[in-house]
């Protein structure tokens, strides 16, 4: 990948890294999005609309389930949740910024859409192998085929929603926790990774204990704040 410097280049390697393991894992589970989406009887432009406008699972489930009772509870509060339960899409925000090998933050617009779990996430294990002035053009390659991929296949889930019950629905949804769960398994042998899955390990039973509401939030937040701090304090050694 290193010899990759040409935007051109870094951008055809990430379109095609984009429609393998991680565009697999992807299509599954917005399959499984689109078969909801029919479910909870909207339209299939409602599919497309809602992944490519959002680009976060979460967000796009909380939509879904506000628009399904007819924004009952009003507009306001679905997309006041959909923001919240995306608002993880910040601190990795900040994490890759640096990563990108530029200061001009105008060049960065264009990956700001793109900042959504499965692109940040290979974007991370890619870069250290990217040359630095390749690596935004690697990540728009990468984060604009894994939308179309989520779009479509979203839209393909709300076709074929008649084929899918309720068990191969939620089973296709774990299928990118899954590909995530493995991502951070191959890294084991690294120290903030395995940091990072002993403490969310540990934190994971908060979310029996505390309310459902604020369970696995709380989880996240307590667990990958010792992670953090654990890293620093080995660092400061």
């Amino acid at each position: 990948m290193n010899a990759v410097t040409t935007s051109r280049g870094a951008a055809l390697f990430g379109a095609r890294d984009a429609v393998g393991a991680a565009g697999i894992a992807m299509a599954a589970t917005f399959l499984a999005f689109g078969a909801a989406v029919r479910e909870a009887g909207l339209p299939p432009g409602w599919a497309l609309v809602a992944c490519w406008a959002i680009y976060g699972m979460p967000g796009q489930l909380v939509l879904v389930q506000a628009a399904s009772t007819g924004f009952a509870g009003g507009l306001a509060p679905a997309v006041m949740g959909a923001i919240a339960v995306n608002a993880r899409f910040l601190p990795m925000a900040i994490a890759i910024t640096p990563l990108f090998g530029t200061t001009d933050r105008k060049r960065l617009i264009p990956a700001i859409p793109f900042i959504a779990v499965t692109p940040w996430a290979a974007a991370m294990r890619a870069f250290p192998e990217i040359a630095a002035q390749a690596r935004l053009a690697w990540f728009l390659g990468f984060g604009l085929t894994s939308w179309v991929v989520a779009g479509l296949a979203a839209l393909a889930g709300f076709y074929v929603a008649g084929m899918l019950d309720d068990h191969a629905r939620a089973a296709l949804l774990f299928v990118n926790p899954l590909y995530y769960a493995l991502l951070l398994a191959a890294d084991l042998d690294k120290p903030a990774p395995r940091r990072a899955i002993i403490c969310g390990s540990a934190a994971a039973g908060l979310t029996i204990i505390l309310p459902s509401s604020m369970g696995l939030l709380a989880a996240g937040m307590i667990g990958g704040s010792i992670a953090f701090f654990w890293g620093r304090a080995r660092g400061k050694r």
